[in-house]
């Protein structure tokens, strides 16, 4: 892992561990965490993903898999953490950023949330 990453995945790890607690890991290695939902989709045989922390070369990237599903989520997402998105549920950062991060966090639970009992899933 890249020690000028190391402070920023450790940050997003932890969001992604505190704010979705209903999510289970599968994969917690340096510089790559994944969680997965306790539930599988609808004809599928493995658990639906929910996020993804990994350090790449350039930045550390945080992914919500809600945010695909349901884009309504992002309603009320300031600009500034916008812009730290590529595509449609990925966040790049370069350096820990204190206020973007308690918004992640912020955006982390209600995707949690939303995924906590999903429609059409027994």
């Amino acid at each position: 892992m890249s020690d000028g990453f190391d402070a920023v995945f450790t940050e997003l790890r932890a969001i992604l561990l505190e704010q979705a607690g209903g999510m289970v890991v599968t994969l917690n290695a340096p510089g790559h965490l994944v969680m997965k939902t306790p539930w599988n989709e609808p004809g599928k045989t493995e658990p639906a993903w929910f996020g993804m922390v990994q350090v790449k070369k350039a930045y550390v990237s945080c992914h919500l898999m809600p945010l695909y599903a349901l884009p309504a989520l992002l309603e009320g997402t300031s600009p500034e953490l916008r812009k730290r998105m590529q595509g449609k549920s990925c966040f790049n950062f370069k350096k820990a950023e204190a206020d973007l991060f308690t918004e992640l966090a912020t955006l982390t639970r209600r995707c949690a949330e939303a995924y906590a009992e999903p429609v059409g899933v027994t």
